[in-house]
């Protein structure tokens, strides 16, 4: 597809690529702190997706380098709506609760992911090559790391006084703990990218007995892979 789009002029390339490339980067050692995860964390695939991932990245970097041709990677978090292949959260948590919960630290709206990709069809030939994380608006700063690999329920408590309250109405719970925070604000800023959808949407939709996940997302809904 790069050797294509070089020899038809076209105007610029946009890869979905995946913050699964971080790989064994994403997993701190237990009662250290969350990993803040940017463009510029080091990538330790731990699987051929993510090998392969990475590689295409690399291609895209050299065909912008030798070939002039705009790039620009978007390392998406999760936005898919099948269940967590992830047996101890899918059997512990309701569906729609732990993909709110993720929305504070590694979920997308699809909507969201959408946007981005659009914003940056437009960006590319002025932006040449770049990489970029896309995940929801994470509330967590960097003093936030210690203790949200210990206890992030009090954490998140500390941000949103009022979520205990309206996720005990809904019979959900927060994870223990967070082992990592995607931090989107490169996209926001080179890429005029604003996600709507965060955990202070879920709460304020919540709070009105409301879907959180955009129509798109519905639609979209389950496709198995």
């Amino acid at each position: 597809m790069l050797e294509e789009a070089s020899l038809n002029d076209i105007q610029s390339f946009i890869y979905s690529s995946t913050t699964s490339t971080f790989g064994d980067m994403l997993k701190p050692k237990s009662g250290d702190p969350a990993i803040w995860i940017t463009e510029k964390t080091p990538s330790i695939p731990k699987n051929i997706y993510g090998v392969t991932k990475l590689a295409a990245e690399d291609l895209c970097n050299l065909f912008y380098r030798n070939n002039n041709l705009p790039c620009i990677v978007l390392k998406i978090a999760r936005f898919f709506q099948e269940e967590d292949d992830d047996i101890g959260v899918s059997s512990s948590y309701d569906d729609l609760n732990s993909k709110a919960n993720e929305l504070l630290y590694r979920r997308v709206d699809i909507e969201d992911a959408a946007m981005a990709h659009i914003l940056a069809m437009v960006k590319a030939p002025s932006l040449g090559f770049n990489k970029y994380v896309i995940s929801a608006t994470s509330p967590f700063s960097k003093d936030d790391l210690s203790e949200l690999n210990i206890d992030a329920p009090s954490v998140v408590l500390k941000k949103y006084p009022n979520y205990k309250d309206i996720y005990e109405k809904k019979g959900w719970k927060m994870f223990p703990k967070i082992d990592r925070v995607y931090v989107n604000s490169e996209a926001i800023k080179d890429l005029d990218w604003n996600p709507k959808y965060n955990f202070q949407y879920v709460l304020d939709c919540l709070k009105q007995n409301k879907d959180y996940r955009s129509q798109l997302s519905i639609d979209v809904g389950v496709k198995a892979y």
